[in-house]
């Protein structure tokens, strides 16, 4: 049994001289593969063409002025927050009827006023966006 472990100890100190030596030679052909292959970069990006910064032309907005009163046509209709508002109370006390099981009422009432402050709030974000509204 000392002859077979002595045997192993043999050939792995002689298993590792040898790997050690075929290593540096990888590495140094590792490195050399690497400085072709960045030389290789370097070309290959002075080959491409220059990013260019574009800068956008501001938005014009269209105001339409009645001419015989001179004052500033507003929109009809809805507003998105204020749809935004109906949808999202309606969604909501749906919701919250569903969920509450014991108090269906009290669930309705509670997801309303949640969906509708979240409907509210999206719609006057968009409503901001077309500029219907500021601030």
């Amino acid at each position: 049994m000392k002859k077979i472990i002595f045997a192993v100890a043999i050939v792995v100190a002689v298993a590792s001289c040898t790997s050690r030596q075929s290593t540096d030679q990888t590495k140094v052909l590792a490195a050399f593969k690497d400085s072709v292959e960045y030389a290789d970069y370097l070309k290959w990006k002075k080959e491409q063409p220059t990013m260019q910064v574009v800068q956008r032309e501001k938005e014009t907005k269209i105001i339409y002025r009645d001419a015989a009163t001179s004052t500033v046509a507003t929109k009809k209709g809805w507003s998105k927050a204020a749809k935004g508002t109906v949808i999202g109370g309606a969604g909501g006390a749906v919701l919250g009827a569903i969920v509450n099981k014991r108090n269906r009422g009290a669930g309705a009432v509670v997801g309303g006023v949640i969906g509708a402050g979240a409907g509210y709030g999206i719609g006057r974000a968009e409503d901001r966006k077309d500029g219907r509204v500021r601030n």
